[in-house]
């Protein structure tokens, strides 16, 4: 872009008295115009005049300087200092109407030398007195469940170790789990007692959630670790089965026939072999059966009878 000066001209002079020179430039088209400066854009407004206004409280007045463009909102700010009160507190009388905090004073008509009332605002005191209470015990309330979170972060420690253990065949003294599992219902209690709204409420039920799940991990645990060994309790029953698979006990329609033979056998002196054959419905399992006949001579066993018969 070419930038180029002019020789002054009848145009070109300030007020007609002494010229000025201008710069021009050229645009892509080809026409040359006058060229303008990033300055000559901006407006520059004046900055709004301070007024003095006098604010009665009591039986004092208050004098302060102010924008006259502020708000009554930044009034009441300024006037928190000389008077003691909160702005949230206070109530600005102007010409005998009450002004929002959000009203400009240039748009009411205040001007230098104005004058208004303050008054205290019984209603919005009690307001913010209560909502004080209440970010204080919702404070108070955050510290209690950051503390229990605390302790619930220790006892959670333990639970691991006991399932560990517990899950890798290992035993726990039950003393101790139901030790943990009452402090852990003390920390539940403690959450029940804590009243809450909003994110605070959400904290607390998140926590009891938590310690529920614990307790009742710790009461599987406890199951768990109070039942014998599997492969002890495996060898106990193979080997009473064994103990009634040896002849220890039989059926009654196998005694049955035990008896008949010894009927047969008694008479005779010696050793007996009798066989007899019966026919079942069912078919029994070949039991040996010990001879109950004894030899008063010699005092010898005799050899074991089987029970055969007929199987359809």
């Amino acid at each position: 872009m070419m930038r180029m000066k002019t020789k002054p001209t009848a145009a070109t002079f300030n007020g007609g008295c002494e010229p000025v020179a201008r710069e021009w430039e050229l645009r892509p088209g080809g026409m040359l115009v006058q060229k303008r400066h990033p300055d000559s854009d901006q407006i520059t407004i004046p900055p709004a005049p301070t007024i003095r206004v006098k604010v009665k409280y009591g039986s004092i007045y208050h004098q302060i300087n102010i924008n006259s463009q502020a708000t009554f909102g930044e009034l009441k700010k300024m006037l928190t200092g000389p008077t003691g009160l909160h702005h949230k507190d206070q109530k600005l009388i102007y010409k005998d109407k009450e002004r929002d905090s959000n009203v400009f004073l240039d748009m009411v008509g205040v001007k230098d030398k104005s004058k208004m009332a303050l008054m205290e605002d019984p209603i919005s005191q009690e307001k913010r007195l209560m909502e004080m209470r209440k970010n204080a015990k919702m404070e108070k309330a955050s510290k209690s469940i950051s503390e229990i979170s605390f302790e619930v972060d220790r006892l959670a420690g333990q639970v691991s170790a006991y399932e560990s253990i517990i899950s890798k065949g290992g035993k726990v003294n039950e003393k101790d789990v139901v030790n943990l599992i009452e402090l852990l219902m003390n920390q539940l209690l403690k959450l029940d007692g804590i009243m809450a709204d909003g994110d605070v409420k959400l904290q607390r039920k998140m926590q009891v959630r938590r310690v529920q799940k614990y307790v009742e991990t710790l009461d599987m645990l406890k199951i768990k670790n109070s039942m014998p060994d599997n492969n002890g309790g495996g060898e106990m029953e193979m080997q009473s089965q064994h103990k009634h698979t040896n002849g220890q006990r039989v059926a009654p329609i196998q005694e049955r026939y035990y008896n008949q033979q010894q009927q047969q056998s008694s008479a005779a002196d010696g050793v007996v072999v009798t066989t007899k054959w019966e026919t079942f419905d069912s078919f029994p399992a070949l039991v040996p059966v010990p001879s109950t006949s004894t030899s008063t001579a010699n005092n010898s066993i005799s050899p074991p009878k089987f029970p055969w018969e007929f199987f359809d």
